[in-house]
Formats: structure tokens, C-alpha cells, sequence
């Protein structure tokens, strides 16, 4: 605990300072990250960054010092108190909807409303009717009603079929009856449910009379659908008794959501709660309809998981900011080769065993961008040419992409969050004791983004629905090799059906192209291969998706955008997308010798080319990873600061701001007294 003569105060961290050694760093480099920044985010995303940033360092309410030391239930609180900052804020400026996400994003804190503002909002707009959409999205959008997206369950998740929540349609009142036939119907895991919502769309199994193969039932189940039902009191904000929901409790992340478990015991809602976009049941004659629209059932959740996989590169770009600074300040050891042992110590970012964690890593952030460009330009190019009015899709709808479009967005989202998750955690261990410390900025991060291999689709689950689209295409190529390749994969598996009986080896050392066709030809060969063998191998989804990043990074680097930019920051990107992609096939390398696409000698020598590589990437690191433009409020971290005071900062937050070193502790066990001079001996017992 400080004294009133704090001498610490006075003391400075050795030379050369944390100051120092980051602005020689950026002085090595002659990339323009600034330049490079624009590239990538474009000048609308930085302008509203630095407008939103300024705004919400002036709210007390958003200071990020005291949070990890808060208590979950009033993690919650702040949460809360912070989503409803935002809103008055934005009806204070005149936010629009991507500033409120801007502003959301550097808070870096999940409020309570989070699933109002994005799933429950998608679901209405997307699955209402005009006449719903006219009556609901206005209250959405004032945020008069607070609503959640409840289709996960205790007894299932990723198997939405499966889902028990019963929705049974009773003709005489015209009303839909909500029942949860067993505990494991629970509603489970549903964000903003559980203490924060009024309102909910509920997923439930729709049950029309009618027959059935069961000759006692009464009612036939016609799938899962969406229905809006308010869960409670907008005034006393209770629950009726025909439901019961709440808080799931602690988890390893997301402190402040309320994640919720809910149940209905007979709750009626009116026949206008079913959501009637994709879906129509007449109220007077019972009749159902459903739209054979392919947009209607892939369309939402690939512009999810296209979301996703853009937040993934932000989330790996803010590991690696921390990690690349920290470790080209933190210096260990002499250099071996300096006799008299009197120089600086090396950089840690030095070694080429850290620079081999780190470094594809940051080259990841890339891939990871570009493909996430790509998936949302695709969705957006297949929504327009769709028509969403039912049953029809228009001439221009190109059923093939939007098959491909949701194949592609599962592997995508999977191969994504897998490679941010485990590199956030890699960047982690890299930056050795001072990792595991809170200092890092990386301590919530880590705990909040392990939701998201399992969220939208469980990884492991997902991937088999890219295995099966996959196999069922080099089925429909092996059978008809002469018809036009509809598509990209189409394309891929045509061009090795047709000549898979050579080896190509092809030259990835020295040609970019030859690496985009080594990865989809070990691609092609694996689908052919566990066509042959087996047809539920989900890891194929593995080389599909890397062979996507590749492809995506390729196309990206070759565009006239990237030609304009200056020689630098071209030969950069290109020495990036040579580390990912070498790294990667060095990884897989008996895949690619396997499949014939790369030779033994070649993959010999990736190891010592990827060496290389780093080598020229190793000038640059630090400019690259201020290139993201992550601004040290939202990266709240001591050691991947922007000045590089990081000793100065860890001490600080150890010595000042820790709120443990503010109270003196009475040690001895013979006395329960816990604060020295407290008399508080037993309150503490009295509190469990």
C-alpha cells in the first residue's frame, strides 16, 4: 500500500525504456501504417472511430479500470447501466445504427441489450410479414419493448429439429398454445433473456391438427418456427405465472449477459405472434404454407456468420498488437554471439521460437480480413439478386451460390473463431509471466471470445454440413465432368477430377498462383478421397476452408486497390500472404505431399523459406499491428500500450489502482476479524 512519502514515484524503468524501444521500432519501418490502416478499414470506419472514441472517453460510467474487480450480479448492473448510456448517447447525437455498434465495440463490455439490438432485431426483420415489420420494427427501434432470440435449449443446441418447445395451434380461440413438455425444453444460454427482455422470438415446434403416423396423436409437427411473445410486464417487468425464466449463472465469460433459462407452462399467445414472412397459417381454415425460397433459409445465418468472421480478425489483430509490442519491448538475455556481453539484451520478438508463434499470427489477421471482405460482398451480391416475397426466386437467384454461400459460411465461421480463439491464447502464453497478469488487456477477451466456437453453429457440428456439401459435389462432378462448373468448388473438384491421375507438384516456393492451386488441389483430393472411404469425415472442412483464406488473400494482394498502394506496404502484404500460406501448408505438409500437389523436396525447404520471411516481416511488426488502428482505450492493456509504457503502467495499476492494496488485512488466525480493525470476524461466514 502507498505511503505518504511514495517513493516509488521517482523511479524510472531501466534503459533503454519501453518509450524508446517502440519508436526505434517504428523508425526501422518505412510502411505508412496510417496509409495501410485506411486500406484496410476505409476512411468512413476510422472518421466514425476517432468521433466515437472522443465521446465516450468523457463518460465516467465507461472507465475500464475498476470492472475486473466487480462482482458478477453487479457486472451485470454496470452492464446495464452502460447499455442504457449508450442509447441516451445516441439520442444525444444523432447516432446512427453502425455508430451505436462503433460505440459498443470500444466499450469492449457486453450490455444486456446486445441480443435485442442484433439477433432479436434480425429475426423481426427478416421473418415478419410487412404488416409485422410495420407493427414491431418501430418499437424495436425506440427500444420501447427489449427483446431476445430464444431458440437453444437444455436438451439442444445445434440440432434445431430437435428443439421441444411446443407451439400447438387451438382453432377454436385462434391462438397458439406455449408449452415446455419436459425440463429439458428450458430455454437455455438465450442472451438478454434473462432479467433485461420483454420480449422474446421463441423457436418452437408448430403442431397443427391434422393426422399423423402416430394414430393417438392428435396434432402433426411441422418443424421448428419463429412466433414474438412477450415474456413480461413492460410496467412491472414480471414474468406472468404461465413462465418462468431468469439468469443461468456464472460462466467463463460475458459477466454482464444475462443468459437465461425459460420455460412455459400452456401460455397462450394470438395467432398474429407466428412469424409469417416463410411461413403463413390461415386462421379460419387451418391451411399451412411454407416458402420454398432457398434466400429464406440460408440468408440470416450466413450474414451471421459472415459478422462473425469479421469480428474474428479484430479480435486475433488485438492479441497480436498487444503480443508484437510487448515482446519488441521485453528484452532477454545477450546475444550469444557478443563476447563481452555489454549490449542491450535481445528483443524477445527477436527469437525466431516466439517469432514463429507471433508472427503467422499477425499474417492470420490478414487472411482472416480478406475472406471476411469476400463472404460479406458474396452475401450481399446473392441477397440483392434474390427476391424475398415467398415462394419465388427471381431469374437472376443463382441457387448453386446460395448453397455454395452457406457451405462456405459454415466453414468459414468455423475455421475463423477456431484460429482466434487458440491465437488469442498463443499470443497469451508468448509473452511469458507478464501474460498470465491483467495487464495483458487480454484476461476478458480471452474468457468472452471462447463462446463463439460454439455459438452460431457448434464448430464440430457445423463442419459436417461443409463435408456434405462437398461430397455431394464431387459426386455431381465425377458424374457429369463436361457440364459447366456452377461455381468456385465446382470448379475446383471438375479441374481434379479431370486430371487427377498426374501428380502437378506444383512450384509454391516460387510462383503465388502455384500456392492458391496446391491448397485447392489438396482440397479436391481429400473430398475425392473421403468420397471413396467414408462420407461423414466433418474435417474436411479444414483444407476447404483453408484453401478459401488462401484463395481470398491471393485474389486480394493481385487486385489493382493493393497495386496502388506504395512498393512497401505491396511487398509486405505479399511476404504476409506467403507466411500464411507457407506456414499453413507446412502444418498439413503430408496432405500436400499425399495428394501429389507439392513435392517432398519442396515442402523440405518451407521451413527455412518461412524463416526467411519472418526475417523481412520482422522490420515491420509493430507498424503492422498499429495499422489496425486499435486505440489504447479499447485495448485497456499495460503491455501492448501504443507508447510502449508498459513498466510503468503494470506498476501503476498494481500499486495505485488495485483496490486490495487500499484495505490493511488483520492476518492472524487466532482473531476472525478480516480488516484490520473492523470487528467484522463472522461476516464473512454470514455472506455464504
Amino acid at each position: 500500500m502507498a505511503s505518504h512519502a511514495d517513493f516509488a514515484e521517482k523511479l524510472r524503468p531501466a534503459p533503454p525504456d519501453g518509450a524508446t524501444i517502440i519508436n526505434h521500432e517504428r523508425q526501422r519501418s518505412d510502411l505508412d501504417a496510417d496509409q495501410l490502416g485506411q486500406y484496410l478499414h476505409g476512411k468512413t470506419y476510422i472518421e466514425r472511430q476517432h468521433r466515437i472514441l472522443a465521446i465516450i472517453k468523457k463518460e465516467k460510467l465507461f472507465d475500464k479500470s475498476q470492472q475486473a474487480n466487480l462482482s458478477r450480479p453487479d457486472r451485470y448492473k454496470l452492464g446495464l447501466a452502460r447499455g442504457k448510456r449508450l442509447r441516451q448517447l445516441q439520442d444525444v447525437h444523432g447516432w446512427d445504427d453502425e455508430d451505436f455498434l462503433m460505440a459498443e465495440y470500444l466499450v469492449d463490455d457486453v450490455q444486456p441489450y446486445h441480443l435485442h439490438i442484433s439477433l432479436f432485431t434480425a429475426a423481426l426483420r427478416e421473418q415478419s410479414n410487412d404488416e409485422q415489420r410495420a407493427y414491431w420494427m418501430p418499437k424495436v427501434a425506440s427500444w420501447e419493448i427489449i427483446g431476445a432470440y430464444a431458440q437453444t435449449e437444455l436438451g439442444h443446441g445445434s440440432n434445431v429439429r430437435g428443439i421441444e418447445t411446443e407451439a400447438r395451434w387451438d382453432p377454436q380461440s385462434q391462438q397458439f398454445i406455449l408449452h415446455s413438455p419436459h425440463l429439458t425444453a428450458s430455454k437455455w444460454w438465450n442472451g438478454t433473456l434473462g432479467r433485461t427482455a420483454t420480449h422474446a422470438v421463441v423457436v418452437a415446434q408448430l403442431l397443427l391438427p391434422g393426422e399423423s403416423d402416430d394414430s393417438n396423436a392428435k396434432y402433426t409437427s411441422h418443424g421448428p418456427h419463429p412466433f414474438v411473445v412477450q415474456i413480461r410486464d413492460t410496467k412491472t417487468h414480471l414474468p406472468p405465472s404461465s413462465i418462468i425464466v431468469g439468469d443461468i449463472g456464472p460462466k467463463y465469460g460475458y459477466a454482464p449477459m444475462d443468459n437465461a433459462y425459460m420455460l412455459f407452462d400452456q401460455h397462450r399467445i394470438p395467432h398474429s405472434a407466428l412469424l409469417s414472412r416463410y411461413s403463413q397459417l390461415d386462421a379460419r381454415t387451418g391451411a399451412y404454407t411454407k416458402s420454398k425460397n432457398p434466400s429464406s433459409l440460408y440468408g440470416q445465418l450466413t450474414r451471421g456468420r459472415a459478422v462473425i468472421a469479421m469480428h474474428a480478425r479484430l479480435v486475433l489483430a488485438r492479441a497480436a498488437t498487444v503480443a508484437v509490442r510487448y515482446l519488441s519491448i521485453r528484452r532477454q538475455f545477450h546475444d550469444r554471439d557478443d563476447p563481452h556481453k555489454k549490449g542491450p539484451e535481445v528483443s524477445v520478438l527477436d527469437y525466431s521460437t516466439v517469432q514463429i508463434r507471433i508472427l503467422p499470427l499477425l499474417a492470420t489477421t490478414f487472411a482472416l480480413h480478406y475472406s471476411g471482405l469476400a463472404m460479406r460482398q458474396l452475401y450481399e451480391r446473392t441477397r440483392n439478386s434474390s427476391v424475398s416475397d415467398g415462394d419465388r426466386v427471381s431469374d437472376n437467384a443463382d441457387v448453386a451460390t446460395l448453397t455454395e454461400l452457406h457451405s462456405t459460411s459454415a466453414g468459414l465461421k468455423s475455421l475463423a473463431t477456431e484460429l482466434a480463439a487458440n491465437g488469442v491464447e498463443t499470443c497469451r502464453r508468448a509473452m511469458g509471466g507478464h501474460g498470465y497478469g491483467g495487464g495483458t488487456g487480454l484476461v476478458q477477451l480471452n474468457a468472452d471470445y471462447l463462446s463463439k466456437p460454439t455459438v452460431e453453429g457448434d464448430n464440430w457440428m457445423i463442419t459436417q454440413q461443409v463435408a456434405q456439401y462437398l461430397i455431394k459435389k464431387v459426386k455431381e462432378r465425377a458424374h457429369s465432368l463436361k457440364s459447366q462448373a456452377l461455381n468456385k468448388t465446382e470448379e475446383y473438384l471438375k479441374d481434379y477430377l479431370y486430371s487427377r491421375t498426374r501428380e502437378p507438384k506444383f512450384r509454391v516456393l516460387g510462383d503465388d498462383a502455384a500456392i492458391v492451386q496446391a491448397f485447392n488441389w489438396r482440397m479436391s483430393w481429400l473430398v475425392s478421397l473421403q468420397n471413396r472411404e467414408m462420407e461423414s469425415q466433418s474435417h474436411i472442412f479444414l483444407p476447404y476452408s483453408q484453401a478459401m483464406l488462401v484463395s481470398n488473400f491471393h485474389a486480394a494482394i493481385s487486385s489493382s486497390a493493393v497495386q496502388e498502394l506504395p512498393t512497401t506496404t505491396r511487398t509486405v502484404l505479399t511476404d504476409l500472404f506467403r507466411l500464411f500460406a507457407l506456414h499453413t501448408m507446412d502444418l498439413e505438409a503430408r496432405e500436400f505431399q499425399n495428394s501429389g500437389a507439392v513435392s517432398s523436396d519442396t515442402l523440405d525447404a518451407i521451413s527455412d523459406t518461412v524463416l526467411t520471411i519472418m526475417t523481412n516481416i520482422r522490420p515491420h511488426a509493430v507498424k503492422l499491428v498499429d495499422a489496425w488502428g486499435l486505440p489504447d482505450y479499447l485495448l485497456d492493456s499495460a503491455l501492448g500500450r501504443y507508447d510502449g509504457r508498459v513498466y510503468e503502467d503494470l506498476f501503476h495499476r498494481a500499486h495505485v489502482l488495485n483496490p486490495l492494496n487500499k484495505t490493511t488485512f488483520n492476518p492472524d488466525y487466532r482473531n476472525n476479524e478480516i480488516v484490520m480493525g473492523s470487528g467484522d470476524a463472522g461476516q464473512i461466514q454470514a455472506k455464504l
